[in-house]
């Protein structure tokens, strides 16, 4: 496979424990199909129910086309401005994968870390309902979605607890004093 950017032969790198292509030229990315969601939950494990699912959303990017070619079939890229990272990915149309320019892994996971740290309780209690249907019905498999809930839940725990400094202290009082230690 050839680096859409400048042609040089992509070499296999591993970007926590997934293995996609690197240019050792420009750093660019090349991520078959699954393997940005998988590089993403390995980097940052509460991100795993944050899926980045580019076309579920049609109102947050603007899509083009790119004289980038995909690695693998050769036809041109989309071009995609995804609003809520601020990060432009070069995705194959025919579903291969996406090109990530030097850096722009790096700030999706800021950018989905910044999203999962602006939440407030509502946001979270209504994620943790969305996972919840996702056990039953979504498509990544009962093991994944249930973890997915478990991440949402803990996340709504700590929101709660950081939004309500006085239930904190009631909780660790009643722990410190607890007979069942």
């Amino acid at each position: 496979m050839e680096c859409p950017i400048d042609g040089t032969t992509l070499e296999t790198h591993t970007v926590h424990s997934i293995n996609i292509e690197e240019c050792t030229q420009c750093r660019g990315l090349w991520f078959e199909e699954g393997e940005l969601r998988k590089a993403k939950d390995e980097a940052e494990p509460d991100l795993n129910w944050l899926d980045f699912d580019l076309w579920s959303d049609q109102e947050s990017f603007a899509a083009d086309w790119s004289s980038r070619k995909c690695p693998l079939c050769g036809k041109n890229m989309a071009t995609i401005s995804y609003a809520e990272t601020g990060v432009t990915v070069d995705y194959c149309a025919e579903g291969h994968g996406v090109w990530l320019d030097k850096g722009e892994f790096e700030a999706i996971i800021e950018a989905f870390e910044k999203d999962i740290m602006s939440k407030d309780i509502s946001d979270y209690v209504t994620a943790s309902l969305e996972e919840a249907k996702e056990i039953l019905v979504g498509d990544e498999g009962f093991v994944s979605e249930w973890k997915d809930f478990l991440t949402v839940t803990r996340l709504l725990q700590y929101r709660v607890l950081a939004e309500n400094p006085k239930v904190a202290e009631l909780l660790t009082a009643l722990q410190t004093t607890s007979p069942f230690k």
